[in-house]
């Protein structure tokens, strides 16, 4: 299976993506909880960059690898 991710650059972008809508708009992906990308794991994700961006923190996430990738986690 190829990778969601191709590089170092769009993991890093995928992480400081802001969610445009929702709940949590105006977020980075990183720091939205498990729970969220669940539901939409559950009722389909956008298709789109977001919903592969989606797609990736959900397995992130339910794999429990997030806390190793606050370090790029872009404050502003």
């Amino acid at each position: 299976m190829q990778s969601q991710v191709d590089n170092r650059k769009e993991l890093v972008e995928a992480i400081n993506y802001k969610m445009p809508f929702g709940k949590y708009a105006g977020q980075a992906l990183l720091t939205i909880p498990e729970p969220y990308f669940v539901w939409f794991s559950n009722k389909g994700f956008p298709d789109n960059k977001l919903g592969k961006y989606m797609r990736l923190m959900h397995e992130i996430k339910i794999n429990g690898l997030e806390k190793d990738l606050y370090i790029f986690l872009k404050r502003d």
